[in-house]
């Protein structure tokens, strides 16, 4: 029997599943895919009733990724807002903050950076660095996990969300948080193949209400971007994509070319060199 159903927690190359009708099963995949992402919609086959295959997954309205040079790591399938979520301590990647937004750009998803621990004296310093971001357009939200997580709510509601970001920097105690008494209720069907574990190890998707989901993932440490294509790269910088076509030639790297639009605006003070210096650190990455 093939029916429909979605990707509800991702180990790797196992998942649980949930239909339309709220069923959960333990779910493989034929043969050796790895190619399914939390939050996919999938067509699957039932073997019994705790059980299925996953078959094939569905159009996507968007997919979330990582990819350095050796491997792809799907993040999550169909999200509609990513929530960077960072603090002041243990010490946070600014630049690990910077590839999650340019893969959003690249994604189609909507963005935003999350400052959690607000009340933390070292809060202080990265309240300014982000104010540049909000310059971009970028909302910058400040959050206690355990105070005022309610200030995420309406930022979350009709939205399909992903927490992303380091270890330690709170997105499970949002999580549990904005969940209330449901986190345990929602714990327990995942406690099996994750028993005694402490940190987020997989992808799980909850439902804050009937038209608002939430996935929390695994810390990252690195974000790679090699699927990005280096050609667009400008496009997806909110700062520099008003540049894209008017340096001499068109697959410019921004380094040593002649007549180079973003090195002269970054020269004249039109956009901030630290941003040019991202952009060309991506562009090598993508260019090796």
């Amino acid at each position: 029997m093939t029916d429909t159903a979605q990707i509800i927690t991702s180990y790797g190359r196992r998942y649980i599943i949930r239909t339309p009708d709220g069923q959960t099963f333990e779910a493989t995949t034929r043969k050796k895919r790895v190619d399914f992402a939390c939050g996919d919609e999938v067509r699957i086959s039932r073997i019994n009733g705790e059980q299925a295959v996953i078959e094939d997954y569905l159009p996507r309205r968007s997919l979330l990724y990582r990819q350095d040079a050796w491997k792809t790591k799907l993040i999550a399938a169909n999200v509609t807002q990513l929530l960077v979520v960072t603090a002041a301590v243990p010490s946070p990647s600014e630049l690990l903050v910077q590839r999650a937004l340019l893969a959003a750009e690249a994604a189609g998803i909507e963005a935003v950076i999350v400052l959690n621990k607000a009340d933390l004296p070292e809060t202080a310093a990265w309240r300014e660095v982000f104010r540049f971001y909000e310059t971009l357009g970028y909302r910058v939200v400040e959050v206690c996990a355990l105070d005022n997580v309610e200030l995420l709510k309406p930022l979350l509601k009709g939205q399909t969300n992903i927490f992303l970001g380091q270890s330690g920097m709170g997105k499970s105690t949002l999580t549990n948080a904005l969940l209330g008494s449901e986190a345990a209720r929602t714990g327990d069907i995942s406690a099996a193949l994750d028993s005694g574990k402490h940190t987020t190890t997989h992808a799980q998707l909850y439902d804050l209400d009937s038209e608002t989901r939430l996935i929390d993932s695994p810390g990252l440490q690195e974000f790679g971007l090699h699927h990005l294509n280096a050609a667009d790269l400008l496009y997806h910088f909110p700062d520099l994509k008003h540049l894209a076509g008017h340096c001499r030639f068109h697959n410019c790297t921004h380094r040593a070319e002649p007549d180079c639009a973003v090195k002269k605006a970054a020269a004249d003070g039109a956009v901030k060199p630290e941003r040019v210096a991202f952009l060309q650190r991506i562009t090598d990455e993508l260019l090796r």
